[in-house]
């Protein structure tokens, strides 16, 4: 008896929490979950704004209250004080920084728990004046590098920094001689020059949101010393530090300057991997935006002008705050039962984890386990719901992730989940029945038809989770079947009607058939079923269900008729091949059958295609066997496009027919030195398939030219050299890349294989050829040439060489003074019978002077103070210049002859003359006076 009044006990307590439960159903009742949370925060000191406000905002029913903490302590927010709570911010009237500063959390509460927010620091910028000391001159010699020192005054946070030359506004641009090093301050001037004398002053600058404060310095002057300045190599004197430690995602500045004549030139580089896109360089700055692990290592910076090098390296080193990789989630769990939260985060150093119930720190007791990232609960009572916070932190930052837990107590409950009034089965098929309360614990369940308990046999089933299988039914089995379930939290049923209608059979089943692409073709299937219930037929290829409105016209139902569901497919493709599933469906049951559709078409495209063995006018090809689509592959054609066109032509092969078992071919007749892609299309008795995918590119090798220049001329210029001139090859014709022209000649009666040979190089279409024989009759071709070798001859044309110049040399040479006039006579020379005519004589006797006469005598200009001069006379014709005769003239010699020998002067060479009336030049040769 007292057994039985301690239940009913417990199932009173238990109801009264139920009422209250549904009382609250229509607005569910849930704990804080932070929309907004305080940020860090700096107010400037001196501000004209007289107060700071730290937000902080819940989603919470019923809705949060707050409460703050500055460095783990409650703030008392009295009336009087300067602390405001305005919804959940807090407002702080006149900051103080000996009072104000520290960081702060927001605590919000409501009857399901609290959680507390992420911590926000309040700091305090400012920006003190520069020292009034007097700064020291400095004195250096021009050409040498200067650093001056900013030496900042104290300031939060850190500051942008300038320099003025002389007066305000004059900054000092950065220009790549000249750099302000935005972590000091100081400003480097890498190599003086006269346009630095001066006074410097320094003018930093603080930033603090919207407020802008600059301070600048006492002047420093500059003096240089004049001298000649010396080059020297570069010595860096701003250096970034050995170990620079950033966080993921921000912004990396490396500062590297050095002092040097000339100015260096700075280089960067990373020693230990490759250089990142992120990089931004401008010489002294190496910046790395949204820098990643991927940029730790350790960089080199290079300063270097034409006197040497200098170098500096240090490491980047990445950290990172904490990251979220897995946060445990609201949850609703059965009373009794076991949980277990798991939370895990990254960053570096490797964030530790703790646990936080209510806004209080949770270790291990009882039945709850903590153990880092994992909390376990064993055996959950109600008084383990509330508010559980996971916290991940490292030196960089804290991370917070928030869960509810309710943990419910209820008694089974059906009115979600009743088990289905009707429930139809098919005869000798099987039902499956749920019995599905709401429940907390887990509800015990039982099965009854009519007054019967069900237990498992063979063809009754009770699962494990209260799901009441029955299998082979029979008419027996109709009848009223109710689920009782219990918990200690009290009982509750459910029961529906089961009633046995006919089974749906298949009574013509579709055959599987063999079709070519194009074709139609139906599916037979028809079914009985019982009469009292709606008959519908679906159907599958390969599982998936055909959507008719989505089939494009290939799909069609053949009968309107209940029992006939026949499948009617037009112009079946070869995506239509496969196995067919007719199923015969009522509410209780179905059936069905299958048939499988194989559909013929032309091979699909080969694979692979790979080239190989290029020579100029062949390739091999190879490719891998596509599908043949039911149908044996009876043969291979290979197509290929180039430059010249975007259109595929199908290619001479060798074999000319690639038997359908080949997979490998060889493409002849090619044009050289051109680009090809090639493809494969397989065939078979119906039809061609779709080609493969195109290979790659490919050049075929040169080949020598194939065509021949032409309108060739040859013209004789001297008796021992001409000009050959021709029209060029198309580049089309080359068949390569063209490197020149190849002139071949022989003298008429030799052969042409005896032919002597000049090249040229490039597209000029014109040569000049010397070490001809005199008066002789040649032969001329032109030939284009590449890296294969020698094209084919032009026509060849003939040139005859002209006769030699005479071989003598004027004589019996005279002058006469007349003023500013010198007139030279010689005797005439005549051409012998197998020389070239002579149609006149050159005159020199200066370096820019030549002078033609077609007479034997020639009046030359000269200056009134002229005293002497040399002069060279030869004659000059077809054949070209004959030997020279040298007279040395002399002003005072009067009309007298001097004829003088030039077979024994020295070699030729050009002198200089000085006398006191003339500059004059020998061009061939000299006598010294």
């Amino acid at each position: 008896m007292g057994g039985t009044g301690g239940f009913v006990h417990t199932s009173l307590a238990v109801s009264t929490f139920l009422v209250w439960c549904q009382a609250q159903s229509s607005t569910r009742s849930y704990g804080p979950v932070f929309e907004e949370q305080p940020s860090h925060t700096l107010f400037p000191e001196g501000s004209a704004e007289e107060k700071v406000t730290l937000t902080c905002r819940a989603r919470a029913n019923p809705p949060a209250t707050y409460r703050w903490k500055m460095n783990g302590t409650d703030i008392e927010v009295e009336p009087d004080s300067r602390y405001r709570l305005v919804a959940g911010d807090l407002v702080i009237s006149n900051p103080v920084k000996a009072k104000d500063a520290g960081s702060y959390q927001c605590l919000a509460s409501n009857s399901r728990g609290t959680v507390v927010s992420r911590e926000a620091s309040l700091r305090f910028g400012f920006l003190q004046e520069f020292s009034a000391e007097e700064r020291d001159p400095v004195k250096i010699t021009e050409g040498w590098g200067v650093m001056f020192a900013c030496s900042p005054p104290p300031h939060y946070p850190g500051l942008s920094y300038r320099w003025l030359l002389n007066e305000f506004p004059n900054f000092i641009p950065a220009d790549g001689r000249r750099f302000v090093s935005q972590t000091t301050g100081n400003l480097y001037i890498a190599k003086t020059e006269a346009s630095d004398l001066g006074n410097y002053s320094c003018f930093a600058t603080s930033h603090i949101d919207f407020i802008t404060k600059s301070v600048f310095s006492k002047f420093s002057r500059l003096s240089l010393v004049a001298e000649d300045a010396r080059q020297f190599a570069p010595s860096i004197k701003a250096r970034f530090p050995a170990d620079t430690y950033a966080l993921a995602g921000q912004v990396v500045t490396l500062e590297c300057f050095a002092f040097g004549n000339p100015v260096p030139r700075i280089k960067w580089r990373k020693l230990d991997g490759s250089q990142s896109s992120k990089w931004i360089g401008s010489e002294p700055l190496l910046q790395i935006q949204d820098v990643g692990f991927e940029d730790e290592g350790t960089y080199e910076c290079e300063a270097e002008n034409i006197k040497g090098r200098d170098t500096h390296q240090g490491r980047i080193i990445i950290q990172a705050q904490p990251e979220w990789l897995k946060v445990m989630t609201d949850t609703e769990a059965d009373i009794g039962s076991d949980l277990r939260w798991s939370c895990a985060a990254a960053g570096k150093p490797r964030p530790t984890v703790r646990w936080l119930r209510d806004g209080q720190p949770l270790t291990s007791q009882n039945r709850i386990e903590v153990s880092g990232g994992e909390l376990r609960f064993s055996k959950l009572v109600l008084e383990d719901s509330g508010m559980y916070q996971c916290v991940a932190e490292n030196k960089h930052g804290t991370v917070y992730a928030s869960a509810e837990l309710t943990v419910q107590a209820l008694a089974p409950d059906f009115r979600l989940n009743p088990v289905k009034r009707l429930i139809p089965a098919a005869r000798s098929g099987k039902v499956i029945i749920p019995c599905q309360p709401r429940a907390a614990p887990k509800a015990t369940v039982l099965w009854t038809k009519g007054t019967e308990l069900l237990v498992n046999s063979s063809r009754v089933t009770i699962t494990a989770d209260g799901t009441l299988i029955l299998q082979n039914i029979s008419k027996s089995d109709e009848g009223k079947y109710t689920c009782f379930a219990e918990n200690f939290m009290g009982k509750a049923n459910s029961t529906g009607i089961l009633s046995v209608r006919d089974a749906t059979k298949i009574t013509l089943a579709p055959s599987s058939a063999d079709i070519n692409v194009g074709e139609n073709l139906t599916l037979q299937c028809h079914a009985s079923h019982d009469p009292t219930m709606d008959l519908t037929f679906t159907w599958a290829l390969d599982d998936f269900p055909i959507d008719f409105d989505k089939s494009e016209g290939h799909y069609r139902r053949a009968s309107v008729k209940e029992a006939i569901g026949d499948l009617s497919i037009f112009n079946a493709q070869l995506k239509h091949s496969g196995r067919y599933t007719c199923t015969a469906q009522t509410v209780v049951d179905s059936a069905s059958e299958s048939a499988t559709l194989t559909v013929r078409g032309p091979p699909g495209p080969p694979g692979g295609v790979v080239v190989r063995d290029i020579s100029d006018t062949s390739v091999q090809l190879s490719w891998s066997r596509g599908f043949d689509n039911h149908s044996p592959i009876a043969r291979y054609l290979i197509e290929a496009r180039t430059l010249l066109s975007s259109k595929w032509k199908q290619m001479r092969t060798n074999p000319v027919n690639i038997e359908g078992n080949a997979e490998t071919a060889q493409v002849v007749n090619l044009i050289p030195w051109m680009d090809y892609e090639f493809r494969v299309l397989a065939s078979n008795i119906l039809g061609v398939g779709e080609p493969s995918l195109p290979s790659s590119k490919i050049r075929t090798k040169e080949a020598e030219p194939k065509v021949a220049p032409y309108r060739v001329v040859a013209k004789s210029v001297l008796s021992s050299e001409m000009d050959v001139s021709w029209e060029p090859v198309e580049q089309g014709d080359v068949t390569g890349v063209l490197l020149g022209y190849e002139i071949r000649y022989w003298k008429d009666g030799d052969k042409e294989e005896a032919a002597d040979r000049v090249r040229t190089a490039g597209l000029v279409t014109s040569a000049h050829v010397t070490g001809l024989n005199p008066n002789t009759n040649y032969h001329v071709s032109v030939r284009a040439y590449n890296r294969a070798g020698t094209g084919p001859p032009s026509a060849s044309t003939n040139v005859t060489t002209t006769r030699p110049p005479p071989k003598r040399p004027p004589g019996n040479i005279s002058w006469t003074f007349s003023g500013s006039t010198v007139t030279i006579k010689w005797d005439p020379v005549v051409a012998r019978a197998d020389e070239s005519a002579v149609t006149g004589y050159k005159d020199s006797h200066s370096a820019p002077t030549l002078y033609l006469a077609s007479k034997s005598r020639i009046d030359i200009p000269v200056p009134e103070d002229f005293t002497h001069a040399f002069v060279q006379i030869r004659v000059t014709g077809p054949g070209g210049d004959g030997t020279p005769a040298e007279v040395h003239i002399l002003r005072n010699s009067g009309t007298s002859m001097m004829v003088e020998d030039s077979v024994a002067r020295p070699a030729p060479h050009a002198v200089v003359i000085t006398t006191h009336s003339l500059l004059m030049v020998a061009l061939i040769r000299s006598l010294e006076l």
